[in-house]
């Protein structure tokens, strides 16, 4: 199958709208968390971070999964022209999505001291996860209707309403971060606990995360009623002959949501045990004072950046999910492995020289964007920049495994690495009295036992070869040249400019440099440059200095 035919690259363009915007996604979240971590301290960022934890378990247990079921339940229709079918699927979710959200939005509602005092050890975390209750509600429907635009083939919807969710979780979190924190003051003034003030800073910041989640729903229900007409004309197109019955439907969602939600339970669930073990341990060693400090650090600084660039195998993962169940359910197996080739090959020209770059320019991005500490979130950079790799290409193989219908697999894989994940963190932070450091190692470990078990079992399930020389050994080479440049400029100009200046023109160069080898490598082919948005152009400048 050549590698210009529309159909087969179609998902690299949804997938790159989709990471275009998650990436952009990211990037405002991390800027807006640098005015917040700076208003609430590293202190308040950890029990923002705890109060998180605790919501993204509530999240993937009531509707993190439901994008991801809907669209590949969906897609398996559409393929067939099953637009009846497909639609009954879409309510069936709402259905499910209303009660799972409502019972897990009552249950954080009215217990969240017990859970964020026995499972995180940070009792004052419940102010902020009491916030985040009813978001849990918004959220589950706002995923159903994500991946149902997701199923009949567009990403759109999802990249629009991903962004202004983002622009409104920013502004309303930094804004209500501020007044909160303020208003947490006087009540450690009052109470003589300094630690209520960091407490009501960081329930400021989860406060935007609801307002945002409202504001995406409101935009996706707007574009809902806008393609309904679309909907419709393709509904009376419809080429099945039967109908599923409401109880079938049912019935094959929890089916397929329930292994789902049990491979991104386990694979997510890794953050929130890191954090109690470590408060744990913490607390066994006499640190409980710093704990929650020690914590910001890691989550509010070094887990920041390094999430930004796995948002690009997120989107990939929600776009090649839909597209793999078609193919599977066509019997175009040949199809289905030239897209995991594109996909996984995608991925990673982008996140190895982000895991590059940023085990360089760690340091000064920290440095430039937060206050307090900044030793340790470097060295954390240093360590576990690789994890960018790991975890962007577990990521997606989950998604590939999940596409191609052996849902179970991610589930046994995650468990594997979770219980090795596990031992690894409480020898490094218990035994060897690494801190922060034992975790990174620990996640690390547990990104790269992913990849392993789930690259075997793609190419056991889908007889799937990985290429080598294209997709990993040409981007290493590239990213290790533009380091050199990087790290040499920077050397350079820090002796004249001003950081930002540093640090911007550095990052440019090095991307340019980066493109320019991978390229005169042949690390990639003009018909995969021309299926990415945008690549058109790219395409263009790149024959006209001749490296292609």
């Amino acid at each position: 199958m050549s590698d210009n035919k529309p159909q087969n690259s179609n998902f690299i363009v949804q997938g790159g709208i989709l990471a275009a915007a998650g990436i952009i996604s990211r990037i405002i979240g991390f800027i807006y968390r640098i005015p917040l971590q700076n208003t609430i301290g590293d202190a308040g960022m950890g029990y923002y971070s705890a109060a998180f934890q605790i919501y993204s378990i509530m999240l993937i247990i009531s509707s993190y999964s439901l994008p991801v079921a809907v669209s590949k339940l969906v897609a398996a229709r559409a393929a067939k022209g099953q637009y009846r079918n497909a639609r009954r699927f879409f309510h069936g979710a709402l259905l499910f999505a209303t009660l799972t959200g409502g019972a897990t939005c009552l249950i954080v509602l009215f217990g969240a001291d017990t859970l964020a005092g026995n499972i995180m050890s940070m009792p004052k975390s419940a102010i902020a996860l009491r916030m985040l209750a009813p978001t849990l509600l918004i959220v589950a429907i706002m995923g159903v209707i994500r991946g149902y635009f997701q199923g009949l083939g567009t990403m759109v919807p999802t990249a629009f309403s991903q962004l202004i969710e983002q622009i409104i979780n920013a502004v309303i979190s930094v804004v209500a971060g501020i007044y909160l924190f303020e208003y947490g003051t006087k009540v450690a003034a009052l109470l003589h606990d300094e630690d209520y003030s960091s407490a009501w800073g960081a329930a400021g910041g989860t406060l935007g995360t609801g307002a945002g989640a409202l504001a995406g729903l409101l935009v996706l229900l707007v574009m809902f009623l806008v393609h309904k007409r679309r909907m419709r004309k393709n509904i009376k197109r419809d080429s099945g002959k039967a109908v599923d019955s409401f109880g079938k439907v049912f019935s094959s969602i929890v089916i397929t949501v329930l292994p789902v939600i049990l491979s991104t339970t386990i694979y997510n669930i890794s953050d929130t045990l890191d954090q109690g073990v470590f408060n744990y341990v913490m607390d066994v060693k006499g640190f409980s004072a710093i704990k929650a400090e020690y914590w910001g650090i890691y989550a509010g600084k070094y887990r920041v950046l390094t999430n930004v660039p796995i948002a690009l195998a997120n989107a990939m993962c929600s776009s090649i999910m839909p597209s793999l169940a078609a193919c599977i359910e066509n019997g175009e197996r040949k199809v289905a492995r030239h897209k995991v080739a594109i996909g996984i090959r995608f991925v990673m020209i982008i996140s190895i020289p982000c895991a590059v770059g940023l085990a360089i320019l760690g340091r000064p991005l920290i440095d430039l964007m937060f206050t307090g500490e900044v030793d340790i979130p470097a060295t954390l950079l240093k360590m576990g920049s690789a994890s960018v790799v790991f975890y962007s290409l577990s990521t997606l193989s989950n998604g590939i495994l999940q596409g191609i219908d052996k849902m179970r697999i991610p589930v046994r894989n995650a468990a594997i690495a979770l219980v090795l994940h596990i031992g690894i963190l409480y020898v490094t932070i218990s035994i060897f009295d690494w801190k922060l450091y034992g975790v990174v190692v620990a996640c690390m470990a547990f990104g790269l036992i992913m990849c392993i078990l789930n690259w075997i079992s793609i190419a056991r399930h889908l007889r799937y070869r990985q290429e080598i020389r294209r997709t990993f050994i040409i981007p290493l080479i590239s990213s290790v040249v533009m380091g050199g440049v990087v790290w040499l400029l920077y050397f350079i100009l820090a002796k004249t400019s001003t950081e930002l200046v540093s640090v911007a023109i550095s990052a440019c160069v090095g991307m340019l440099v980066y493109f320019v080898v991978l390229m005169l490598l042949r690390g990639v082919r003009e018909s995969e440059i021309r299926s990415m948005p945008g690549g058109g152009v790219v395409a263009t400048i790149a024959k006209l200095f001749r490296l292609l």
